[in-house]
């Protein structure tokens, strides 16, 4: 099976051409994602044809569970299928699980550099992200809870998959995520288990951050985690429409007027091409 590794801000994934060919992914997902015997990855993605769209993505986890929305994954869906004449555009609509999504690609020299997403709408309804506790207030902005002896705020939010954010005053790397992330995620509060991200607000227009996502552990950038924490931020007011959100691998330009749609802009690579035996 031929595959090629991209990368966005560090987010890293095994793209594979799955518009003629079937395969049992989530089994592949779990063996060729991992990082000292596979390929290594955060997730793998498949190129898909689509009945609604220019083309549909499918996104596995590590674990094997299937993700619904990925922004990074998408910049790197759009660079993987642009370079390789998938397609003749650069502006492709892309059919996911949440819905469909629309993607501007930036080329230099026949190279994708830069794609710009937009991300669809946050949801705020607890069914919506879901969440099965009780909440009194809609949007959920900083819900307390205790986990592991650190007291969490978070802000609840849906951009297709669940999200958690809390705010924290301490520089980011210093919080423990590797012991709090796996508590959130599987907490009994979200029955379809959650990304965390922890956040520390810089300026009006930056925001330091780290991302647990559902599925895959610790990773060094996520795109819609990065829009979760824009839009929190923004409802709590600590930030400005345009924010970059300043992440282990880089950084992502997050938009949201607070109403419409949250665009994500940022980098993607290639990394290498090859072959894996299946």
């Amino acid at each position: 099976m031929n595959f090629s590794k991209l990368q966005a801000t560090g987010n890293d994934f095994i793209l594979v051409d799955a518009r003629r060919v079937d395969h049992n992914w989530a089994e592949l997902a779990q063996a060729i994602c991992q990082r000292h015997f596979g390929v290594g990855a955060d997730g793998l993605i498949l190129v898909q044809n689509s009945r609604v769209a220019d083309l549909k993505m499918r996104i596995f986890n590590p674990d094997g569970s299937e993700a619904e929305a990925c922004g990074n994954g998408l910049r790197c869906f759009a660079k993987y299928a642009i370079e390789r004449a998938v397609v003749d555009k650069t502006n492709l609509t892309i059919e996911t699980l949440p819905g469909i999504r629309k993607v501007n690609a930036y080329v230099s020299q026949g190279k994708v550099e830069q794609v710009k997403v937009d991300m669809g709408t946050p949801r705020f309804q607890p069914e919506q992200i879901p969440v099965g506790a009780k909440v009194d207030i809609i949007p959920v902005l900083n819900y307390p809870l205790e986990l592991g002896g650190e007291k969490l705020t978070l802000s609840l939010i849906s951009m297709g998959n669940p999200h958690a954010v809390s705010f924290i005053s301490r520089p980011a790397a210093s919080f423990p995520l590797a012991k709090i992330g796996p508590e959130v995620e599987r907490h009994p509060m979200f029955p379809q288990r959650a990304n965390f991200e922890i956040a520390r607000v810089l300026t009006r227009d930056k925001v330091e951050a780290r991302v647990w996502e559902r599925g895959v552990g610790e990773t060094l950038a996520c795109g819609s985690g990065a829009c979760a924490i824009a839009v929190a931020a923004r409802l709590l007011n600590y930030v400005n429409n345009e924010v970059d959100i300043i992440l282990p691998g880089g950084v992502l330009a997050l938009s949201w007027d607070g109403v419409g749609e949250v665009v994500l802009t940022g980098p993607v690579e290639e990394v290498f091409t090859g072959e894996y035996t299946i």
